[in-house]
């Protein structure tokens, strides 16, 4: 029997829809429209692709937004001066730098310059630090959007064994903070594995959940599956041919799992709507 398919792309145009009305109530009601500002750096063409999937989404839901393009010679300090100058710019809600960034640049250290007030990817340690102790300013885009997902699909979270494949900053570690917090979508008992963990299989097997988020094609195959668990595939490769997949091995994974997300068409369209979510939070955060 094949998995039902969780849907990400109906799931994130019904919430953008969502979003959207919420945002004009807010602009009825202050006369502020929220606005996201993005810098890139370089010309990647993924990064690219997503900044304009990004701008796309705002328009569509009544945000301003607006792109800083820098040259891969941007020095660091040059870049940092670009922050701080939307640090202090009254209008603008939220700012998401794109990584990668070239070398010589300091991810870490342009992250920690974004105000956190600002900060709508939560990166800045404040943020993180925020989330850990179960009072978020902001929630962790994709983490966040799995956790949708499964709410909008009717997976039941509490009491659910969640075993999460990957331990990046970006996925693993904010997503199992979010899973184990009391409350609607979170309340389950959570394990982190990842490529090093020994016995993977009889972890991953043990899951009523499981999240694959290590970023490698094919990760996790039928086998490493309990029979009727929902997979949530956060990977995103491209494979030898070109094409898109995730980290779990779909035509397997599909013939067992009780319900499954598809790459593309899953996670992906979700982190992009948990970004507009946060930068109207960041507007209202200014009125209050």
């Amino acid at each position: 029997m094949s998995a039902s398919i969780i849907d990400g792309k109906r799931i994130a145009k019904e919430l953008r829809e969502e979003i959207a009305g919420r945002v004009a109530s807010f602009r009825g009601e202050h006369s502020i429209q929220p606005k996201l500002v993005a810098i890139l750096v370089g010309e990647d063409p993924a990064s690219q692709v997503y900044i304009r999937n990004k701008q796309r989404a705002c328009e569509q839901a009544g945000l301003a937004s607006s792109l800083i393009r820098l040259p891969d010679s941007v020095s660091q300090s040059e870049l940092l001066g670009q922050i701080e100058d939307l640090n202090q710019a009254p209008d603008v809600h939220g700012i998401l730098v794109q990584l990668p960034l070239p070398e010589g640049i300091s991810a870490d250290l342009v992250l920690r310059a974004i105000r956190p007030e600002k900060d709508v990817d939560c990166f800045h340690p404040e943020n993180v630090g925020m989330l850990a102790i179960g009072t978020p300013r902001f929630l962790p885009c994709t983490p966040a959007g799995v956790v949708e997902l499964l709410k909008r699909s009717g997976v039941e979270t509490r009491g659910a064994h969640v075993v999460i494949c990957g331990r990046s900053n970006i996925v693993g570690k904010p997503l199992a903070l979010m899973m184990m917090q009391k409350g609607d979508g979170g309340d389950a008992t959570v394990s982190v594995c990842h490529s090093r963990s020994r016995n993977l299989e009889e972890l991953t097997r043990q899951a009523d959940i499981l999240v694959a988020a290590v970023g490698r094609e094919g990760f996790i195959t039928g086998s490493m599956i309990r029979p009727g668990a929902t997979v949530i595939d956060v990977g995103t490769n491209r494979s030898a041919n070109g094409k898109l997949v995730g980290d779990v091995v779909f035509e397997e994974a599909v013939e067992i799992a009780g319900a499954i997300t598809p790459v593309p068409g899953g996670v992906g369209p979700m982190t992009v709507t948990l970004l507009l979510e946060n930068t109207l939070r960041g507007a209202r955060r200014t009125v209050r």
